[in-house]
């Protein structure tokens, strides 16, 4: 796709440098580290901005960078764990915005571009089609039942804009996946506009009143395997170990990550969750007092 001269004009502007300081004490510091950069898209004329979570999750401060240079010190206005998008608002007026478009209209092989920003005023653009539409579950215990491929390559830092080739934003880059094929996942745009209310209100939500264990997983051959666990986390208390692979959940089978997740989250924190494990050439059960990731990272 060669986007027009003013197409670009209009969205260079509205993506910004996202720059986190994260205390050494959150529990996230240690995973992500404690300075973070990432970009995003500034989605209201009065200054609010759409990113990605783990770019601002549990920031002290939050440093906003526009495209001409202009600095600022922005709120964080929502962390939301379910979606994986955080919101943030910086104190200015009359911003150069971009709409929101939904992705249930998106088709495999529609043309799509994304941008991030790198600071200092630069910005780098990257063209491509979409690859895939569908659920998508990550090595934690995420889940989206939509999400968005596309095989536009991230050319800087997460929480930029995906765009359609009007300019309207389809979905707020998260990963690259470049080791499967597919090169790069957006979170669709329609996780902040069916809630909006909730974003607006501020605070960190997002997973509900869901179990969590603090483990970070991969499957491989039918099984669920334990790659990590979260220090500090419920599965550590519990005894989990890197290596034990997950065999069934309260006694149901457990086959792949989505399945594991969506067995763990008919639990509610607090309450005991029974998992069989392969271990040492053995089975053993093993019971985790679940946990609340919101709770946790606050």
């Amino acid at each position: 796709m060669n986007a027009a001269v003013s197409l670009l004009g209009r969205v260079l502007p509205a993506t910004v440098h996202v720059r986190s300081e994260i205390p050494t004490t959150h529990p996230s510091a240690r995973l992500l580290g404690t300075e973070r950069m990432g970009s995003g898209a500034i989605i209201d004329p009065s200054g609010l901005i759409l990113t990605v979570n783990y770019v601002v999750m549990g920031a002290s401060e939050v440093h906003v960078t526009l495209l001409d240079e202009r600095q600022y010190v922005a709120e964080v206005v929502k962390y939301d764990f379910g979606s994986g998008l955080g919101l943030l608002r910086i104190a200015e007026g009359d911003l150069p915005s971009l709409a929101l478009r939904r992705s249930t209209d998106l088709h495999l092989g529609d043309e799509v571009f994304l941008v991030a920003s790198v600071g200092e005023g630069g910005a780098r653009i990257a063209t491509g089609g979409v690859s895939w539409l569908g659920p998508f579950d990550a090595n934690w215990e995420y889940v989206l039942e939509r999400a968005i491929m596309t095989t536009s390559m991230n050319p800087g830092l997460g929480g930029g804009p995906l765009l359609d080739t009007l300019g309207r934003v389809v979905g707020i880059v998260s990963l690259n996946l470049n080791e499967i094929g597919r090169f790069s996942l957006a979170i669709p745009s329609e996780y902040y506009l069916d809630a909006q209310t909730e974003f607006l209100g501020g605070g960190a939500t997002g997973m509900g009143n869901r179990a969590w264990l603090g483990v970070f997983c991969y499957a491989m051959n039918n099984h669920v395997v334990i790659a990590g666990i979260l220090p500090g986390g419920p599965a550590e208390r519990a005894g989990l170990k890197a290596g034990d692979v997950v065999l069934s959940v309260d006694g149901r089978d457990v086959t792949d990550r989505a399945t594991l997740y969506r067995h763990l989250w008919t639990r509610h924190p607090g309450e005991p969750v029974s998992l069989s494990v392969y271990r040492g050439n053995e089975a053993r059960q093993v019971t985790v007092d679940a946990g609340d990731a919101v709770e946790f990272f606050a």
